[in-house]
């Protein structure tokens, strides 16, 4: 327990990788280090080899304080790096730029994990990682998967990167403005919202997955997002919460998100009910 308590979220991270024996790389782009874990990437077995899921991580641990950030945001609990373990196609982690271990890194400024941690910077350094990786292994299709701030991440990437097929968030901060309004905190000035930026182009698939217990998001700051997006779904598991107990059914999702092409799995696609809380 006490070896437990001192190791960093860094170490955390990188040893649950290695538990899973994930490749581990470092694509530098405009001038950031991001950390990758890769997955499968030469699996042709039951998975189109041309197909990537990419899957964004929340937004860690921003704040100390109401007022002093983080000197290392990196997230304390990776629920995604733990998603994609169950995933058997071809899968990425892409880390941010100034997480996981690089926050003192040249360039790096509290303002990137903080209220810049959705900045165009930030977008557009993740969707070149993406590129990269795709041309370098031959990929054609991608379907992002993100949690929390790793959705609206998602949302921002899709917008920008043309072989995205599907976006899938989990407990998504999909309106910052809804969200720091809500629980009181200064807006996140230098990021992009995703509820201010046009409509994703209606060939993209979006499932956007919501717990009726989540305090963080609730589902009443996002569904009204959810609703007016073209081809998009919102399903709301009414017991889990916004880190709780997603892994439980990530296996059979990662089947419906890899095996359709135009859906997900049937019995799964419910809408949002009106009156969310």
């Amino acid at each position: 327990m006490l070896i437990t308590g001192c190791t960093t979220p860094t170490a955390r991270l990188q040893n649950l990788a290695e538990s899973h024996k994930f490749e581990r790389s470092i694509v530098n782009t405009n001038g950031f280090d991001h950390l990758v874990y890769s997955a499968n990437l030469t699996s042709t077995q039951n998975y189109a080899k041309s197909v990537l899921h990419v899957y964004l991580e929340g937004d860690g641990t921003p704040w100390k304080y109401r007022v002093v950030a983080m000197p290392d945001p990196t997230p304390r609990d990776p629920l995604v790096l733990r998603l994609m373990a169950q995933d058997a196609a071809p899968s990425v982690y892409i880390g941010r730029p100034c997480y996981n271990g690089t926050s003192k890194a040249d360039g790096c400024h509290v303002s990137m994990w903080t209220s810049g941690r959705y900045s165009k910077q930030v977008v557009r350094g993740m969707t070149e990682v993406i590129e990269g990786i795709m041309a370098e292994n031959n990929f054609d299709e991608v379907k992002l998967i993100g949690h929390s701030g790793g959705g609206a991440l998602a949302m921002l990437i899709a917008a920008r990167l043309h072989a995205v097929s599907h976006v899938v968030t989990i407990a998504g901060n999909l309106d910052t403005l809804a969200w720091t309004t809500h629980h009181g905190y200064s807006r996140l000035y230098t990021s992009l919202n995703p509820a201010e930026q046009p409509d994703l182009p209606e060939h993209i698939i979006q499932w956007h997955l919501v717990g009726g217990r989540d305090n963080v998001v609730p589902p009443s700051i996002v569904k009204g997002f959810i609703r007016n997006q073209k081809n998009a779904l919102g399903t709301q598991v009414q017991n889990f919460s916004h880190g709780c107990c997603w892994e439980s059914i990530w296996r059979n999702i990662t089947k419906g998100i890899a095996s359709s092409s135009s859906g997900f799995l049937p019995g799964t696609r419910f809408k949002l009910p009106e009156h969310a809380n």
